[in-house]
């Protein structure tokens, strides 16, 4: 059921992104009074073999285009008259040049056709980063508090790099932070010698992060298993069938000891457990102004079944905003994605990121939407994804409207148009790099299903 929601999630978000961006590609086209010939979401063919099990789940005709719904579910296209594109569709080029035609444009006009869908993908994706500022405002944990309260609880990620528990992160790259979030944002693992500085008792020392350390946040479950704030074992509530609920632990109960040990932190209670050779669990908590203390059959479990408070109310900060202030937030929010995907390629064509550990394909984008129909979570991916398809749109690869960018810049600058044969064969090479790449990413995903990456 999970694979279904997370299926299903990325299958709207992807119809919505593709409707938009072809649509910015189809007013431009028609603004200029270019004929277009089809519009599709998805492909009713093999992509990219263009006359392979050519076939639509749905198509009507309007006017002169063929709306449709494609059985192969990684795209769409507009076919505007006078081009060739993903349907290589080359015998209209045969004759005379039409006004109508794509290619009997002027090449401003034909760069802004091209430039359509990226902008409207630029455009929708700033809207939804300023709805969800305005909707959802911000919360963020208290640095501060999390430092005042026993520090960061340091899982395996945290461990490997050299953080430990108890660490208080006092800087991130030289510079003091206010808000524990800003420990995993692009900005501070993808910076140049980056590094978290931390305070370990009296000493202050500096943990290097890795070049490449980013890479283990595209992997399922990263991010639960680096860093926490440290949570007091106080009881929020019980789970049935376990000892906690048959010994009616209530909520607010704070365990002070278990196992003979003195206890602080909700850490220290499952390191405890996580170590226990006792058939008896014996703990403390502390109810009130009494002191309770229980001995219990273990009986195979290996849990005391409740769940702990979480963060009250000053470790956190809740800031709301006017429609204004999102407007003013929500575009510098969308264009961060970028400057963060333009950081990344600088590293994986450097070498410090592994381009087989960053990429990821349908398999890994539906897992990032979770198990679970969140419209926030939603309405999030969506706009993330919007803000990556017009950076990935945009790079320079024939096929890709950044290709056709490229050769009508050529042509604007130059002032002669690439040779039809040459540009014909430049399509035939982007098609082909696109291939590998999508039967590669599928690749990648499968072997992370295998390898828990």
């Amino acid at each position: 059921m999970e694979g279904l929601i997370m299926t299903a999630q990325l299958l709207l978000s992807l119809s919505i992104l593709i409707v938009v961006h072809e649509g910015g590609h189809f007013f431009a086209a028609r603004l200029f009074n270019i004929k277009v010939e089809k519009f599709y979401l998805f492909f009713d063919f093999l992509f990219p073999m263009a006359n392979m099990l050519n076939f639509s789940l749905v198509k009507f005709k309007k006017g002169d285009t063929e709306y449709g719904i494609g059985w192969f579910p990684l795209g769409g296209y507009v076919k505007i008259a006078g081009m060739v594109d993903e349907s290589m569709d080359k015998e209209q080029l045969k004759a005379a040049p039409e006004p109508w035609e794509f290619r009997s444009k002027p090449a401003w006009q034909r760069l802004i056709v091209m430039m359509g869908g990226i902008i409207v993908n630029l455009v929708v994706g700033v809207i939804i980063f300023i709805g969800l500022v305005y909707a959802l405002g911000d919360q963020f944990i208290l640095n501060k508090y999390v430092n005042e309260h026993g520090g960061v609880q340091a899982l395996e990620l945290a461990e490997q790099i050299g953080i430990k528990t108890g660490d208080k992160i006092i800087k991130i790259n030289g510079k003091e932070f206010e808000y524990f979030d800003d420990i995993t944002k692009p900005d501070a693992l993808l910076s140049q010698n980056s590094t978290y500085t931390v305070l370990r008792g009296d000493q202050q020392i500096e943990i290097p992060i890795p070049a490449n350390f980013i890479e283990n946040f595209n992997k399922k479950s990263a991010q639960a298993n680096f860093l926490f704030p440290r949570f007091y074992p106080i009881v929020e509530t019980t789970s049935p069938g376990t000892i906690a609920s048959k010994v009616e632990l209530k909520k607010g109960d704070l365990f002070v000891e278990l196992q003979g040990q003195s206890v602080q932190y909700h850490d220290e209670l499952k390191a405890i457990m996580g170590n226990l050779k006792s058939d008896t669990l014996t703990f403390k908590i502390k109810r009130g102004d009494v002191i309770l203390a229980f001995k219990e059959p273990l009986e195979g479990k290996n849990s005391i079944g409740f769940y702990p408070s979480g963060f009250s109310k000053e470790s956190t900060e809740t800031i709301n905003y006017s429609l204004g202030q999102s407007i003013a937030i929500g575009p510098g929010r969308a264009f961060d994605i970028i400057w963060t995907q333009v950081k990344a390629f600088k590293k994986i064509f450097t070498g410090q990121i592994s381009f087989k550990k960053s990429m990821a394909g349908p398999i890994g984008m539906a897992q990032m939407y979770g198990g679970v129909w969140d419209w926030e979570r939603f309405w999030r991916m969506t706009g993330i994804l919007s803000m990556v398809l017009a950076f990935m749109n945009f790079l320079p690869i024939p096929a890709l409207d950044g290709g056709y960018v490229m050769f009508l810049l050529y042509e604007m600058i130059s002032g002669r148009e690439p040779s039809e044969k040459f540009f014909e064969n430049a399509i035939k090479v982007g098609m082909a790099i696109l291939l590998f790449l999508m039967v590669f990413v599928f690749y990648n995903d499968i072997a992370k299903l295998f390898t828990g990456g």
